[in-house]
């Protein structure tokens, strides 16, 4: 096994990597990881009926699709995020979480937290999640991750996920909430994250005696930097790639109420109704065919559309369509 030597903190590139280990490596491996402050949707879910979209753009939160199923978890430097990738013979069942969390559970078990394997994949404690966790398969590799909140701030994980989803009427898969906790709360001997990360570490090497470790090389580097650019960091991938749904939104303004109801494909608007006082056919035709992303909608009716007299302002647009 490679044990993975990461102290990158970008969370396209880490998200990334785990896909570059995963598809361009053939060795078993093991990771250890922290991100910036970052919102990761599983890859089935309509990422903006997953999120606080007002509360991450105000906070300059990044959203990344990952390559696993699952539901929507919060990373930021007090979330240690663990990944295994592991050949499994013929034979063997590929999808088995207890297979990557029983390690995990052993090292946090350890270290005196009473963690057990409950909910649905989750480690938790007390009945409170510590961990959620996800899988993909490529081919006969299995790619195990998952989050280990040590000592997140939970007041803004909470904020960031906090999704109005009766906006949303869609068949992506939906996230199930669960009260969250830290691992700190529940230490014995109170240690640095660091410190947990080598506890960790030692505990996986103990179990795979043979293991060595690795560190990213230039080359690497570049791979994975590729993914991100043509990948990771698109809004194709990260917010288009969302199922199909309709959205429906109410606001009131200074001009009065103002309803809209939208249907989106593949990330764009096929149909789109604004209901106000005043004729919006000019502005549905504008829309339709726009990907449903602030930005786009911002750049076509501030450079196409003329304001009249009493009309709603721009920017009441761009809210209620969000």
């Amino acid at each position: 096994m490679l044990i993975i030597d990461n102290n990158i903190t970008n969370p396209y590139f880490n998200i990334a990597a785990e896909e570059y280990l995963l598809k361009s490596f053939t060795d078993d491996c093991f990771m250890l990881y922290q991100n910036t402050p970052s919102i990761i949707v599983g890859k089935h879910q309509n990422t903006l009926a997953e999120i606080n979209y007002h509360f991450i753009k105000q906070n300059n939160i990044d959203v990344i699709r990952r390559l696993s199923g699952g539901g929507t978890v919060f990373h930021d430097m007090g979330n240690i995020n663990f990944m295994f990738i592991q050949n499994i013979k013929e034979g063997n069942a590929l999808v088995n979480f207890r297979r990557f969390t029983d390690p995990i559970i052993e090292a946090l078990n350890h270290l005196g937290v009473d963690a057990k394997f409950e909910g649905k994949n989750d480690i938790r404690v007390n009945g409170l999640k510590i961990s959620g966790n996800a899988e993909h398969i490529f081919k006969r590799r299995v790619l195990h991750h998952g989050t280990l909140l040590f000592s997140s701030e939970l007041n803004i994980l909470n904020d960031a996920i906090k999704a109005e989803m009766n906006k949303y009427n869609d068949k992506g898969v939906k996230s199930i909430r669960s009260t969250v906790t830290n691992i700190s709360d529940f230490l014995v001997e109170k240690i640095s994250i660091p410190e947990f990360k080598n506890r960790v570490v030692k505990k996986i090497f103990e179990k795979n005696k043979n293991s060595t470790f690795y560190s990213f090389n230039p080359n690497d580097i570049k791979q994975v930097e590729k993914l991100v650019t043509e990948k990771y960091s698109t809004w194709d991938w990260n917010f288009g790639y969302s199922p199909n749904y309709d959205f429906e939104n109410k606001i009131d303004t200074t001009n009065g109420s103002l309803s809209v109801n939208v249907t989106v494909e593949q990330g764009r608007i096929e149909k789109i109704k604004i209901s106000g006082n005043f004729d919006s056919s000019e502005i549905e035709n504008l829309l339709t065919g726009k990907k449903h992303n602030e930005n786009e909608i911002h750049e076509t009716l501030h450079k196409k559309v003329i304001q009249k007299d009493s009309f709603y302002n721009m920017d009441d647009i761009i809210k209620v369509l969000f």
